[in-house]
């Protein structure tokens, strides 16, 4: 073995989720191409696709016959319904990264990530907020993607994501963008103290946004 075979650290498991409009999508691509060493997992969908949007590059996006198949088969190490839609991410596809050592980031939601924890307890979990809950809604609405009706069942929902914040190892409230992809490099060099759950300081910051 080579000197430099011994040297390469194993792959981690990073499991991001926040609620809708937090921002999660552009913070984890900022992170994942700044660090191109990590491996981006890619989640299965029944969804269809926006317009923007590419088949294995932004999802894999399949029927829910097939998605039901790949579930029954084992092939999902975590799926859940959202917004009238199935999510899942790929247990093959995991594995082979880790077992490559290489470093894998997950985007997937509360429920998603407490299944995770249950097969790979060994992972790290991190959970994005957004300032306030008015910064939210500007957020969602600014968008301009989705009726009037949607985004106010996407602010009740994002309300009840946020209760489950402490079941994750760190948070990151993205109020500014730099600070929070600088936070998030942190945790992936293993210096993630200032954004731990168990820092006094960021928990009463959590408290004024949750409430």
């Amino acid at each position: 073995m080579s000197s430099r075979e011994e040297s390469k650290a194993p792959g981690k498991l990073f499991v991001f989720a926040a609620p809708s409009g937090a921002g999660k999508t552009t913070l984890v691509h900022a992170v994942v191409t700044k660090h191109p060493e990590l491996r981006f997992s890619i989640s299965y969908t029944t969804r269809e696709p926006r317009i923007n949007e590419a088949n294995e590059v932004d999802y894999l996006f399949i029927d829910e016959v097939e998605f039901m198949r790949l579930r029954d088969a084992g092939e999902m190490l975590e799926y859940a319904q959202v917004f009238d839609n199935y999510y899942a991410t790929s247990r093959s596809q995991v594995e082979k990264h880790l077992s490559d050592d290489r470093s894998v980031v997950l985007e997937i939601d509360w429920q998603g990530a407490r299944q995770v924890r249950e097969s790979m307890p060994e992972c790290v979990t991190i959970f994005i907020l957004p300032p306030s809950l008015e910064e939210l809604e500007r957020r969602l609405r600014d968008r301009r993607t989705d009726r009037a009706e949607v985004i106010e069942r996407r602010l009740r929902d994002a309300r009840k994501d946020m209760l489950h914040w402490e079941e994750f190892d760190h948070v990151i409230i993205n109020d500014d963008l730099d600070a929070a992809i600088s936070a998030l490099e942190a945790i992936i060099k293993g210096d993630g103290s200032a954004s731990s759950t168990d820092n006094p300081e960021l928990r009463r910051a959590v408290a004024e946004i949750v409430g």
